[in-house]
């Protein structure tokens, strides 16, 4: 396959995300305009499971993924010989789960004699921003918060990252689910723990604050032990309380480190990103100190929070635009890096 120039600024690149348990496609015009977004959620697939299982979310992807992307197509009002680029998140994630997604993708870049785009899942995340707010300007400081990612991103211009700190063992949604696990609420664990905790009192227990004032990296497996430990030697602890003060220890190490990543680069912004920015304290804690900082706060919408498409479609334009086409012999990354 020879080596194509990058589409001009409006036509669309359909987007493929496949990285773990959503099957996700999208078409994204000049890198900020949605044209469609659908995406097929597997969680009731693994909750009877209490997690991901990779399998099983494989098998799902292969079942799912052409209807999505037809469907994908059929909501722009496109034709699949308008389609410019096609892209497909090449890691991180489940070695199998990507593979569905970059094989479906660089089949149809054959078929459809258009370049092919391999994205990183989390620079992808980064590029949620601008789907919804196409006007913020760089340096922004982002925090990408998810299952398997909890860290502080530089962002100085399109392409152009610093990774500040990350997490040094679970990650804040991981924590979550096994928080909720744990208390016997379900998976996944972030929404329902957010829930419970609006009924609770933040206060009512002191959790530590894993490193919250040693840089930019991140752990919280410590503090999911604490909460463990209290639960077993105060078995009539109110769930609402517990929840509640869980999230505030988590949500209060974030945003204290956030805060200061973005004095310490300068930043015009401060960025959320990945599925824990769903979260409700979260959400309106950094709001709050955004306003105190006088930093422009981006809060995505929830749909911009979790696993999707559009996100990948949206990185592919400035990837072609700088880099071109990804060659097709370019395997999956299940541990690829920011």
């Amino acid at each position: 396959m020879s080596e194509r120039l990058a589409p001009p600024p409006g036509d669309p690149i359909l987007g493929i995300e496949t990285s773990c348990d959503e099957t996700a496609a999208a078409v994204v015009a000049g890198g900020t305009h949605v044209l469609s977004s659908v995406v097929s959620s597997q969680v009731d697939l693994h909750a009877r499971h209490g997690g991901v299982v990779p399998e099983i979310a494989s098998r799902a992807h292969t079942e799912l993924l052409l209807p999505v992307v037809a469907e994908a197509t059929i909501e722009a009002g496109i034709e699949d010989s308008e389609i410019t680029a096609v892209a497909a998140t090449i890691g991180p994630g489940l070695a199998g789960a990507l593979l569905v997604g970059v094989a479906s993708a660089k089949a149809l870049a054959l078929a459809w004699d258009v370049p092919f785009i391999g994205i990183n899942h989390l620079e992808a995340h980064l590029y949620a921003a601008f789907l919804e707010e196409p006007d913020l300007e760089p340096p922004l400081a982002v925090l990408l918060v998810s299952g398997g990612h909890t860290m502080l991103v530089a962002f100085e211009g399109h392409g152009q990252y610093r990774v500040l700190g990350g997490t040094i063992d679970d990650a804040a949604g991981e924590a979550f689910d096994k928080v909720a696990r744990h208390l016997g609420l379900g998976y996944p664990g972030g929404p329902v723990i957010d829930r419970l905790a609006m009924n609770g009192d933040r206060e009512a227990i002191d959790f530590p604050r894993p490193m919250r004032n040693e840089g930019y990296d991140f752990s919280f497996s410590g503090l999911k032990t604490s909460v463990i430990n209290h639960t077993r030697k105060h078995p009539d602890s109110s769930p609402e309380d517990i929840a509640a003060s869980f999230q505030e220890a988590v949500v209060d190490v974030l945003v204290h480190k956030a805060r200061k990543a973005a004095r310490d680069i300068g930043a015009s912004g401060l960025c959320l990103a990945g599925g824990v920015a769903a979260n409700s304290s979260l959400r309106e804690r950094v709001l709050d100190a955004c306003i105190e900082d006088g930093l422009r706060a981006f809060v995505p919408s929830r749909s911009m929070c979790t696993d999707n498409a559009a996100m990948v479609a949206s990185t592919a334009y400035y990837r072609l635009k700088s880099d071109g086409p990804t060659p097709l012999d370019a395997p999956a990354r299940p541990n690829l890096g920011l």
